[in-house]
């Protein structure tokens, strides 16, 4: 019994120190100093886990239709090239801005230092995961939640691009991202 009611004040202490901390306002928020390196594990850990248990069940579709890659392209470079940049990119006023530096996608994710960008080694974990992204975002990193305003079809057109856009040259690029004037999407 003694045992317990020690571990109970220790409990107490702990949680007491905590919202002293909390609302000590000493820990930096800003954007230009970087979390310290538990706080930086703790924050990644819990979005890829949370990403990976709320992705696990999406059917990912037949993503090699040529029209997916050429919508998703447009949509790519209309909504998402100032974070993730685009092919000869290595840096925008946004990703100088932001902590932590979005993911430069032109790049294949074991370039971009984004190892959980990858997936993992299953690559319909990968697809579920950059779906579930683009769809939900990222609470407190600036990505945006496009799923309240994107249809499924071009959620998809946006991952099926992601796979082909670390293979393109700028030009290859410049091409496949160019929106038709009568494009509805936008």
């Amino acid at each position: 019994m003694k045992i317990l009611k020690k571990l109970a004040i220790l409990a107490a202490i702990g949680v007491m120190a905590l919202v002293a901390f909390l609302y000590s306002g000493i820990y930096p928020m800003g954007a230009d100093v970087p979390h310290n390196a538990l706080t930086y594990w703790a924050l990644e850990t819990l979005r890829e886990r949370s990403v990976a248990k709320a992705s696990s069940d999406i059917v990912v579709p037949d993503l090699d239709d040529p029209d997916l890659l050429l919508s998703g392209g447009a949509d790519y470079n209309d909504m998402c090239v100032g974070c993730h940049l685009k092919p000869g990119q290595s840096e925008s006023d946004m990703t100088i801005g932001l902590y932590p530096s979005p993911p430069n996608l032109s790049m294949p994710p074991e370039e971009h230092g984004h190892s959980h960008a990858n997936g993992g080694h299953d690559s319909e974990q990968k697809l579920r995961r950059q779906y579930w992204i683009i769809k939900h975002g990222i609470k407190a990193s600036g990505m945006p939640a496009w799923g309240a305003t994107h249809s499924e079809e071009r959620l998809w057109a946006m991952v099926a691009f992601l796979q082909k856009l670390p293979e393109l040259s700028p030009a290859q690029y410049q091409i496949l991202t160019a929106r038709d004037d009568s494009d509805s999407h936008h």
